[in-house]
């Protein structure tokens, strides 16, 4: 059986991680001149941090190096370990080119050591839930080729809904074009976010007004939640409020959901920006975007 291990993108808070007894790989992100690795939240001063984005600061991510996945990876091969990785969406970045270029470069080394890579086709907690899931089936006995299974089932379900406070965030990191965050903040629409099944980001509706879009996704929530066993995350960008209002709501129309709400970490926020509130659960398939 392999040493089952997530990333930081997938953003399962430190708490549930050590938990489950999950090993992680800390994902990069750059503000104010300084490089810093991502920690799910056992030390990070995520409230500085979008203080500092308000005042102006425009953090940067970046993707791991060859050498620093190499350095990862041989810890485990030289100990005779195997590798399997939940991994947040190839689609949002370049870093698995990275990755894969560390594994070539240790095959020769360690030829009989293999990392599998499971891609969530998600971010954030969308990712974290089902980094989650595999935790909890892997400390149940089940085998490797049982989580793989059982993943490319749970993968389906895992629904997530955002939206973002100022969409020029969106549009520094390429998501969004410049005409389209400046209409939308000129005329205060909220576009319904969603990773789709492919792994990218895209918009199920738009609404006028972040409390009507919030009131929004609370109903799509109590429509579409199956699996009640499995957290109901609520993640907001330091707005809390917002994030108390979301899971207010999703109470009163679903007592029955297990709420766990918590903030949003940096690599993901230096995308989303301040404000960003959104929630993640299982329900019977993810959202289908807005035809293109």
């Amino acid at each position: 059986m392999s040493i089952l291990i997530c990333d930081a993108d997938g953003e399962l808070w430190f708490t549930r991680q050590e938990e489950l007894g999950l090993d992680y790989i800390s994902m990069p992100y750059s503000i104010n001149g300084e490089i810093y690795y991502y920690d799910l939240g056992k030390n990070t001063d995520l409230k500085k941090f979008y203080d500092d984005m308000r005042k102006g600061a425009a953090p940067t991510t970046m993707a791991l190096n060859p050498a620093e996945y190499v350095d990862i990876l041989e810890k485990y091969f030289s100990q005779g370990e195997d590798l399997l990785y939940v991994s947040f969406s190839h689609k949002m970045s370049g870093t698995f080119n990275q990755l894969q270029t560390a594994l070539n470069e240790l095959k020769d080394k360690y030829p009989d050591r293999k990392c599998t890579i499971f891609d969530t086709k998600s971010i954030s907690v969308g990712a974290g839930l089902q980094m989650e899931y595999a935790g909890m089936l892997k400390n149940a006995g089940a085998s490797d080729e049982e989580i793989l299974e059982k993943l490319g089932e749970f993968t389906h379900k895992v629904a997530m809904y955002f939206i973002v406070d100022d969409l020029v965030y969106l549009k520094r990191g390429g998501r969004l074009s410049a005409f389209a965050a400046f209409a939308g903040n000129l005329l205060g629409l909220k576009p319904i976010l969603t990773t789709d099944a492919e792994g990218g980001l895209n918009a199920i509706e738009k609404i006028a007004g972040k409390r009507k879009a919030i009131k929004k996704i609370a109903e799509k929530v109590a429509e579409t939640l199956t699996d009640t066993s499995m957290p109901v995350y609520i993640m907001d960008a330091d707005a809390p409020s917002d994030g108390e209002l979301l899971a207010s709501l999703i109470a009163e129309k679903r007592p029955d959901a297990k709420i766990v709400h918590q903030i949003v970490g940096p690599v993901i926020g230096a995308h989303c920006g301040p404000g960003t509130v959104g929630v993640v659960f299982v329900a019977n398939e993810r959202p289908i975007p807005l035809a293109k």
